[in-house]
C-alpha cells in the first residue's frame, strides 16, 4: 500500500531540478530580463571562441558576466580590468556550474548613464513638439547642383565625403561650412555653420557629418539648439553621424539619416555620372527613334499628297488624254486595217469571178472566138458563115484572118 506524503513534508529535489526551477524563476522575471548593472570590470577574459567573460564587482558583491560573440563584435568600447561600466542584459543561471550570471548585450562607460537619461528627456521633449514627425520630412533632390557640408576640417569624415562626392557626382559644387564636432564649442559652431550655409550658399542639400565615437564624443549632435537648427534648415539635411549603431537627436530631426558619413554622401547623390551618361544615351536613342518615326510619318504623308496632286494635276489629265488618243488611234488603225483587209478580200473575190468570166481565159484553154469580118458578129453555127465569108479567128494570143471555103 502506498504511503501518503504528509501535507507538511518538504519536497525533495534533485540538484538539476532545483537549478532548472530557479532558472525558470529568474528568466520569467521581467525586471531581471531587462537590467542595467553598474560595477568595475575584473577577471576580463577573451578566449578564441570570441565570447567575453568578466566579473562586475563593487565593494559588497561580485557578479559573473558573459557577452556572446555576436554582441562582442558590435562592442566598440575598449575593455580592461578596473574600468567602471554599465552593463545591460538578462539574469540567468549557468546550470553546470550552479551559478547565476548576467548575459550582457551592451556595455557603456559608467558616465553615460546620466547622458543617456538626458538624451531620453530631450528626445521626449522635441518629439512632443513634432520635430521628429515624418510629415515634416522633405525629399532630398535627385540631382543636386550645390551640396553643403557641415563637419570638421581635420576629421576623416570630410575626406570620405569629398572623395565619395568627387567619384559619384563631380559636376556638383561642394560648399564646406567648417565646425567643431566635439567639445563645448561644437554646438554653437554647428548651429552657426548650418545658418551660414542656408543664408549664403543656399545649397540643394546639406550633409551633417562626423565619424564614430562614444556618447560623450557625439553629444554635440544631441544638443537642443543643434537639433532645432537641423529641423529649421531651409535645405534638406542628411545626417551621417557616427557609425551604423550610433543614433543622435540630430538624426531624428534630419530629413534623411545615413549610417556613416560616406553613406550620407551616397544618399545625397543617388545618380552618379555613369548613371547620367547612361540616361543621356537612353534619351538620345529615344529621341532618335522619335525623330525617325516623325520623319517616316511625314514622308508617307508627303508621298500621299504628291500622289493626290499627280492624280488631279493638268499634266496627268494631258497624259491620260494622250493615252486615250493613243488607244483611239490604235483602235482606228485596227478597224481601218480590218476594213481594208475585208475590201481586199472582196476585190480578190470579184477578180477571181471576173477572171472566170473573161473570154480570154477560155481562149487560153485552147478555145477561139470566130467573128465575121464584115460585121464582127460572133459565129455560133456554120450556117452564119456560108462559103466565101471572110472571118477573124481570135486566139489566146493574136488573131488569124481566114475565109470559109466550104460549109459541108
Amino acid at each position: 500500500m502506498n504511503q501518503q506524503m504528509s501535507l507538511f513534508q518538504a519536497p525533495q529535489w534533485t540538484v538539476s531540478d532545483l537549478t532548472r526551477y530557479l532558472r525558470s524563476l529568474l528568466e520569467n522575471n521581467e525586471t531581471l530580463q531587462d537590467a542595467w548593472v553598474q560595477g568595475e570590470i575584473s577577471n576580463l577574459s577573451r578566449p578564441a571562441s570570441g565570447h567575453i567573460y568578466f566579473t562586475l564587482k563593487d565593494v559588497g558583491a561580485a557578479l559573473k558576466c558573459v557577452m556572446w560573440k555576436g554582441d562582442a563584435l558590435r562592442q566598440r568600447l575598449p575593455l580592461q580590468d578596473g574600468m567602471q561600466v554599465q552593463a545591460h542584459g538578462r539574469i540567468g543561471i549557468y546550470e553546470p556550474g550552479g551559478q547565476y550570471q548576467l548575459y550582457v548585450d551592451v556595455l557603456r562607460p559608467a558616465g553615460e548613464g546620466q547622458l543617456y537619461q538626458e538624451f531620453l528627456r530631450l528626445k521626449s521633449l522635441l518629439e512632443a513638439e513634432g520635430l521628429f514627425s515624418a510629415e515634416r520630412k522633405r525629399a532630398t533632390p535627385e540631382l543636386p547642383s550645390v551640396i553643403g557640408i557641415v563637419t570638421s576640417t581635420t576629421g576623416a569624415a570630410l575626406r570620405d565625403v569629398l572623395h565619395t562626392l568627387a567619384r559619384r557626382l563631380p559636376l556638383a559644387r561642394v560648399v564646406l561650412a567648417p565646425s567643431a564636432v566635439q567639445g563645448q564649442a561644437a554646438p554653437a559652431e554647428l548651429v552657426d555653420a548650418m545658418q551660414r550655409l542656408n543664408q549664403i550658399a543656399r545649397p540643394d542639400v546639406i550633409l551633417l557629418a562626423r565619424g564614430g565615437g562614444s556618447m560623450e564624443d557625439l553629444w554635440a549632435f544631441n544638443d537642443e539648439q543643434v537639433v532645432r537648427a537641423v529641423a529649421a534648415s531651409q535645405a534638406p539635411v542628411i545626417s551621417g553621424v557616427g557609425h551604423e549603431t550610433d543614433f543622435t537627436l540630430a538624426d531624428f530631426a534630419a530629413d534623411l539619416r545615413a549610417p556613416t558619413p560616406t553613406a550620407a554622401a551616397e544618399l545625397a547623390t543617388p545618380y552618379t555620372v555613369l548613371d547620367l551618361a547612361a540616361a543621356a544615351q537612353a534619351y538620345q536613342r529615344r529621341l532618335s527613334q522619335a525623330m525617325m518615326t516623325v520623319l517616316e510619318g511625314n514622308s508617307h504623308a508627303l508621298e500621299n499628297i504628291q500622289f493626290r496632286l499627280k492624280y488631279v494635276s493638268p499634266a496627268r489629265r494631258v497624259l491620260m488624254e494622250q493615252q486615250r488618243l493613243d488607244d483611239l488611234s490604235r483602235a482606228s488603225f485596227r478597224a481601218l486595217d480590218r476594213r481594208l483587209r475585208n475590201e481586199f478580200s472582196r476585190a480578190d473575190g470579184f477578180s477571181r469571178r471576173l477572171g472566170a468570166l473573161n473570154p480570154l481565159a477560155v481562149l487560153r484553154r485552147g478555145y477561139a472566138v470566130v467573128t465575121r469580118r464584115e460585121d464582127g458578129k460572133v459565129l455560133l453555127n456554120r450556117s452564119q458563115a456560108p462559103a466565101g465569108t471572110a472571118l477573124n479567128i481570135r486566139l489566146a494570143q493574136g488573131e488569124i484572118a481566114a475565109r470559109v471555103e466550104n460549109t459541108d
